[in-house]
């Protein structure tokens, strides 16, 4: 049989049981008993490994979803999924698909740009994973690392893939950025807001999953749902709880979708 095999990563514990608790809600093979923890063979890390139902293609197995709480900050996050997915790869069951899942920051809607924003609670599935404080200061402002000559700062998950996980969560598409440094005033909010129009959600951990992810030539997606405003930090309005909840209903979906969206080979970004 055919087995679909997916990389999660989460930057905490409390979002990969988010996850984990959305999955295996949604389809995980009877008895299982929700996830098994497999640990890496370096690192210290654990993955909670969930196998879903088969689909009604009886050639085909349910993914399997692997899911790690991979630490904050994008370099974190890039060092522990090239470590499960060089494990993976070691064992012999490399994996289709990486997917970047948390919860964040949503940017309000944008009087000046035309953004159109994303509410707390709300989901919102990545059409570009963007690094938007790699780069260098300028008495002119900002300058990517592209401008500099070096790397990338925008990876572009599979459109069609993005889609399908959009109509089933009823998620908004957009830019998710990537910071090492989380915004806290309302002038840098508004300055990432002019650099980046369409932006929805501000993060720590997609463009290092998905540089990870882009060294083994893996497609990727990044799923956040909202937890607070990005701007001032008032940690009375956050709704940490709700954007959890928000997460488990969004990953309950993915069973489904993936075992929906034909084969992996097609979901590489053109």
């Amino acid at each position: 049989m055919t087995v679909t095999r997916v990389l999660v990563v989460t930057a905490v514990a409390a979002e990969r049981d988010a996850v984990v608790a959305g999955v295996a809600g949604d389809g995980a093979a009877a008895g299982d008993g929700g996830a098994e923890i497999v640990a890496l063979p370096a690192g210290g890390y654990a993955l909670h490994r969930v196998r879903t139902a088969a689909p009604t293609a009886p050639e085909r197995a349910g993914p399997v979803l692997d899911v790690l709480a991979a630490g904050v900050g994008p370099a974190a996050a890039a060092a522990g999924t090239a470590t499960a997915l060089t494990a993976g790869i070691c064992a012999g069951a490399g994996y289709d698909l990486v997917i970047s899942a948390g919860i964040g920051g949503g940017f309000a809607p944008g009087p000046d740009t035309g953004g159109p924003g994303a509410a707390v609670g709300s989901t919102v599935v990545a059409d570009a994973i963007v690094a938007a404080d790699l780069g260098a200061e300028t008495p002119d402002g900002f300058l990517p690392v592209t401008e500099l000559g070096f790397g990338t700062v925008v990876h572009t998950p599979p459109p069609a893939l993005v889609r399908a996980v959009a109509a089933a969560t009823g998620a908004a598409c957009g830019p998710v950025l990537t910071a090492s440094t989380v915004t806290g005033s309302a002038e840098h909010a508004a300055r990432l807001a002019a650099r980046h129009p369409r932006a929805l959600v501000e993060a720590m951990e997609g463009f290092g999953v998905a540089e990870a992810a882009a060294a083994q030539d893996l497609p990727v997606l990044e799923i956040r749902t909202v937890s607070n405003p990005v701007g001032p930090r008032d940690r009375a309005a956050w709704r940490i709880g709700e954007a959890l909840g928000a997460l488990s209903a969004a990953c309950a979906a993915l069973p489904r979708v993936l075992a929906a969206a034909g084969a992996p080979t097609s979901w590489r970004t053109p």
